[in-house]
């Protein structure tokens, strides 16, 4: 693999990313044709896995770190304020398996903006 070859599950990540921000924007759609509360909040984040998503593809190193940032929040928000344990272990779970496949050393060499030089 040469070191800008994108790791298939580096492409299935972004591909999820995308998927699950036109979802929710479709299905929170409702909350913003009337305003519910936090609606700005829920399309700036939907929004944001769009992007990230897309720069993934991309390979920009920065978009990674902010996958893994998205990731945590939705941990937090599912355990605040009050636990929920199975919403909380599944966005953990899919917090890891993203880490994982992110920062797994093909991955690494993906995101890797210039070749390492070599020392000889």
């Amino acid at each position: 693999m040469t070191s800008k070859q994108r790791p298939l599950a580096v492409t299935l990540i972004a591909c999820l990313y995308i998927l699950v921000g036109v979802g929710a924007l479709i299905g929170h759609s409702h909350d913003f044709a009337t305003r519910q509360p936090d609606w700005g909040w829920i399309l700036l984040t939907e929004a944001l896995a769009i992007v990230i998503g897309i720069f993934l593809f991309l390979g920009h190193n920065w978009a990674r770190w902010l996958a893994l940032a998205w990731m945590a929040f939705h941990v937090v928000l599912s355990a605040w304020p009050h636990i929920r344990i199975a919403p909380t272990a599944i966005h953990a779970a899919f917090f890891v398996l993203i880490a994982l496949v992110l920062l797994h050393p093909s991955a690494n060499r993906f995101f890797r903006r210039t070749p390492p030089v070599s020392v000889a």
